[in-house]
């Protein structure tokens, strides 16, 4: 509109009269022909309408790259909020005193989704367990381990066992907003055990039991571990379970030192075993089962680690995890 405008009066056609034919003011064609003699013709292109991005913000970019690092590496309780959670209410109060602003929910959304944040289950962690001890693990234990293990061409596995209740099984469906669903289980309770290990070529063994996991029952498995591989010794890497660290395991594993040797994680830092996460898997798949007994847990126990075992690259997507991918690299 500016450019026919201003052509048509270097034309010849008078202001007034430009300004009834085009439907402008003379005061927006006075603006006009200012802005083209001090910018030329250029100076009459419109930019992107609108506000500028950022103009109406209630944070600068320095501030809000203070609030997303804030709620990264802190929890509220070290900064004098309470709890552990960042909920919208405590994020809203963190900006109020520090920065003496509130956001309205929507608003507030909005600010977290601009700094790359979402709303998430975090992942547990114990408070016992010792930083300094898990970095020792993951940047020099265990790739001694694994040194070791590819001079003796030998295997590294990681080995873990899980129980699993019938009133423990649970997931999630979808139902009526404010209405809680209601799904019919079993009053009874029972249990079994399972225990596997798996490597990151895909390799996959297990044993499911009803009976309680003890020294017996473990030495029972690693025998059939060794049997599985009988030409290489195996590194096997476990948590600090006592009964991994009893008397008769101990015993035993020091008489096949040619065919297994036993590795401790950290105490306290179970995320950093990969079978952690088959052991979430199967029960993730076991909440959508109906189970009526102790025989059909067992049986859908056995139904979904053979169908984990199936798929070699299921299993090693089990190392791809933030804090199991340190091990993604074993021989």
């Amino acid at each position: 509109m500016r450019m026919r405008v201003m052509a048509a009066i270097d034309a010849g056609l008078p202001v007034a009269e430009a300004a009834r034919v085009f439907g402008v003011s003379t005061k927006s064609i006075g603006r006009w022909r200012a802005r083209r003699d001090g910018g030329g013709a250029e100076a009459l292109r419109s930019g992107k309408p609108g506000r500028k991005v950022g103009s109406c913000r209630f944070l600068s970019e320095s501030e809000e790259a203070a609030v997303r690092q804030a709620i990264i590496e802190y929890c509220p309780e070290q900064l004098g909020l309470g709890g552990m959670l960042w909920t919208t209410r405590k994020v809203n109060e963190f900006l109020h005193r520090h920065f003496g602003v509130r956001f309205s929910h929507g608003g507030l959304c909005k600010l977290m989704d601009r700094m790359g944040l979402s709303f998430q289950r975090p992942d547990r962690r114990a408070r016992e367990a010792d930083p300094a001890a898990i970095e020792e693990w993951t940047r020099t234990t265990y790739p001694a381990i694994r040194a070791r293990a590819a001079a003796e061409n030998a295997l590294v596995m990681f080995a873990d066992q899980v129980g699993i209740r019938s009133d423990q099984v649970s997931g999630r469906t979808w139902g009526e907003r404010g209405n809680t669903p209601i799904v019919a289980r079993s009053g009874q309770r029972y249990g079994v055990n399972a225990m596997s290990v798996i490597s990151t070529r895909g390799t996959m063994h297990f044993t499911v039991f009803a009976d309680r996991f003890t020294a017996a029952t473990c030495i029972t498995f690693l025998k059939r571990v060794i049997g599985n591989f009988p030409e290489q010794k195996i590194h096997l890497i476990v948590d600090r379970h006592p009964v991994h660290r009893s008397k008769k395991v101990n015993a035993w594993v020091a008489e096949h030192t040619d065919s297994i040797e036993l590795h401790f994680l950290p105490a306290y830092a179970p995320h950093l075993n990969p079978d952690e996460l088959v052991n979430a898997d199967l029960k993730r798949q076991l909440a959508d089962k109906v189970i009526e007994n102790r025989a059909q847990l067992e049986a859908s126990t056995r139904s979904i680690l053979h169908g984990i075992q199936k798929f070699p690259a299921r299993v090693r997507g089990y190392f791809r995890a933030p804090h199991t991918r340190y091990a993604a690299d074993t021989i």
